[in-house]
């Protein structure tokens, strides 16, 4: 049995606020991210970096873009596993599963960029299939979001909205500490 860290899409496109929608919440978030890996290599535990290729060729995040590179800050040491998808969750499209179930992985922390998108949905993807998933809060963060009738919604609103509904799920970063 093992525990895994992965971490979503923390890549450099994502440092472009504009791109996204502005108004990042926790600016913090990679140096927090980037805490959260180093102690995770301190126990030996897996890290499974996961970065998004947008098929869209304009996209910052398109594999063709400097945006597609990992955020060196939480950027994958070269025996650590990498996996490239391509839609939100990060089960999707890619090996993660068959990966955690030859490791027989029972545990998932899981970090990243954005909490409302990558996060959410592999967050309760992973536990739909029956792994113990958490998310550490504040190393996740989003962006201002535009709704269906043009309203704005701040991103520290999306931000707790989308870890209310996976409120089960959430692990503060302090406990990985100890």
């Amino acid at each position: 049995m093992c525990h895994c860290l992965f971490d979503a899409c923390l890549q450099l496109g994502f440092l472009n606020e504009a791109v996204w929608g502005g108004n990042r919440n926790n600016k913090h978030a990679e140096l927090i991210c980037s805490q959260v890996i180093a102690g995770w290599r301190h126990i030996g535990e897996q890290i499974i970096h996961v970065r998004n290729s947008s098929t869209h060729p304009h996209s910052a995040l398109h594999h063709n873009s400097d945006g597609f590179q990992f955020n060196p800050l939480c950027a994958p040491l070269d025996d650590e596993i990498v996996i490239t998808k391509s839609v939100n969750s990060c089960f999707i499209g890619t090996n993660l599963k068959a990966l955690l179930d030859e490791k027989q992985a029972e545990t998932l922390v899981i970090i990243g960029l954005t909490t409302d998108h990558c996060i959410s949905t592999t967050t309760r993807m992973a536990s739909n299939y029956g792994y113990n998933s958490f998310v550490i809060p504040d190393a996740t963060a989003t962006f201002d979001r535009i709704g269906v009738n043009g309203e704005h919604f701040d991103s520290e609103l999306i931000h707790r909205s989308a870890l209310a509904r996976l409120r089960g799920n959430l692990l503060p970063s302090f406990l990985l500490s100890n």
